[in-house]
């Protein structure tokens, strides 16, 4: 029981993505797809507004 919560809270797939997510697919292990190509473009486009807006906030608190 103990095993599979742990595997249910794992966020390491998640991790791997964020930086997947960021490089060339240099072996074509993935699929391509416009569609696939676009979500990834999104997907980069939020990370880094919230990289943004996160160092804003900390800014921000920190000069408080």
């Amino acid at each position: 029981m103990l095993n599979k919560l742990k595997e249910f809270f794992s966020i390491g797939p998640v991790f791997s993505y964020f930086f997947r997510i960021f490089q060339k697919d240099k072996d074509g292990k993935y699929p391509h797809s416009f569609n696939l190509k676009m979500m990834h473009g999104i997907n980069k486009i939020s990370i880094l507004m919230f990289l943004v807006c996160l160092i804003i906030m900390v800014t921000r608190c920190a000069t408080r």
